[in-house]
């Protein structure tokens, strides 16, 4: 199928490559010129594992980008919306979708053949039939359902694994105003084979996107409650409670060499210093949100958002348990990212942990393996030094702070002992074995 993507964000830039990938001719469209040239050149606009290898296999054959959307909607059959959808604390922002809506509409009211528009981007159900149908139909002069196909595509990437997430997906949902654009939708995704795909209408699909994210969060923000009830009853470490919390038969499948095998979602059942990112945190405040407008309280997930603001309190609570005083203390954060294997710095669980760690006085040295460009740019004038490597960041540390789950530091105990160090190493994700570490402290100890 002949494809244009608007935005070339996490979302859409993986998309466009990975539809290029399975034999469609894609476009990309982005407004950033400079991003569209980086593309162009066969550079990923985002550190993503895979991604530069799909750009330099398809970039000017299968998949190009422009800064022309009457171009590419004009020469393609379906286009994909993934445009951002921010949260302004109390509803998400729907104009970047609405905008594209528009756009696409006036270039509808110009073309003949039938055409179908798809929202990719994560927005509240009710808004594909709602707002997004509205600015088309407006903007065009026709009708969806019977000029156009217009439906919803939500993705379940996760960053750091999402090429492979969008090539071997769990599930495909598609939803559609009618039938036509159900099976433009089916036939986008006909080269995945033995894939469950669930066809409903435009809002239970959207709606499908908020349970699932909603549902990760909430494993989450409980094991942290957990960890909190260990920490605070004394003697229960709550590592080896959720150890025996995922060894039940509903957190493993029959699908390994022994018989069983660990389901992905137990990997959320783990206490540490909270969910961050584009995903979670927006997404839950956008559905309690949207709940309120509908007059339902949603008092779960607000508790798990509630939980989850808390956990830089926790972290810096256990530091001061073994040093009370922080004034003058030279403490190592180790992980900007909100998430190994990304640069993204999103709602970083490591910045209110830095404010607060500043706030105390400390002298803070921050380090990640990807991220310490943007998280630059995101922590502004903050006083913080940047370490080049994990050794540098723990050269001279009186406290390490362990807040990204990177694999490479994994290497901190044996970093430490060849430094002849014996710092405070407070581990936030509990990936650390806390016998090789001689003063040790972590969530839910």
């Amino acid at each position: 199928m002949r494809v244009s993507v608007i935005g070339a964000g996490y979302v859409g830039i993986v998309t466009g490559v990975c539809l290029a990938e399975k034999g469609h001719s894609v476009v990309c469209v982005e407004v950033d010129a400079a991003k569209v040239e980086r593309i162009r050149r066969g550079e990923p606009p985002i550190h993503e594992e895979g991604l530069p290898e799909l750009l330099r296999r398809h970039t000017g054959t299968a998949f190009r980008a422009t800064t022309s959307l009457s171009e590419a909607v004009g020469e393609t059959e379906i286009t994909l919306i993934a445009v951002g959808t921010p949260f302004d604390g109390r509803a998400i922002d729907l104009s970047y979708v609405t905008r594209a809506a528009t756009d696409v509409g006036h270039i509808l009211a110009l073309k003949r053949e039938r055409h179908t528009v798809v929202v990719k981007s994560t927005v509240v159900p009710g808004t594909t039939d709602g707002p997004v149908r509205a600015a088309l139909e407006t903007a065009s002069g026709k009708q969806a359902g019977k000029d156009f196909g217009l439906g919803t595509n939500p993705e379940f990437l996760t960053e750091g694994t999402a090429v492979a997430d969008f090539m071997h997906p769990d599930r495909i949902v598609i939803g559609g105003i009618d039938a036509r654009t159900l099976e433009a939708l089916a036939g986008l995704y006909a080269g995945f084979d033995d894939v469950p795909v669930i066809r409903t209408n435009n809002s239970t699909a959207e709606m499908i996107k908020y349970a699932s994210n909603s549902l990760l969060a909430t494993m989450i923000s409980f094991s942290n409650e957990i960890a909190d009830l260990c920490s605070a009853i004394g003697g229960i470490d709550a590592k080896d409670v959720m150890a025996g919390v995922h060894e039940s038969a509903y957190l493993n499948t029959g699908a390994s060499k022994n018989g069983r095998a660990r389901a992905p979602i137990a990997s959320f059942l783990e206490a540490g210093c909270g969910f961050g990112g584009s995903c979670l945190p927006k997404d839950v405040s956008a559905l309690v949100a949207h709940g309120t407008n509908h007059g339902v309280d949603m008092r779960v997930l607000r508790s798990v958002l509630d939980v989850n603001r808390a956990r830089p309190d926790r972290v810096l609570e256990g530091i001061k348990q073994s040093v009370p005083s922080l004034r003058g203390k030279k403490v190592a954060v180790l992980g900007l990212a909100f998430k190994p294997d990304t640069d993204d710095v999103r709602e970083s669980p490591a910045f209110p942990i830095i404010e607060r760690l500043l706030a105390e006085g400390a002298i803070v040295t921050a380090f990640d393996p990807v991220a310490v460009a943007p998280a630059r740019r995101a922590l502004g004038d903050q006083p913080v030094r940047y370490a080049e490597s994990l050794e540098g960041a723990l050269a001279d540390a009186d406290v390490v702070v362990l807040v990204t789950r990177w694999r490479d530091f994994a290497a901190v105990p044996d970093l430490l002992r060849r430094l002849g160090r014996t710092p405070l190493v407070f581990d936030g994700r509990r990936m650390l074995d806390k016998n090789a570490i001689d003063h040790y402290e972590g969530i839910g100890l």
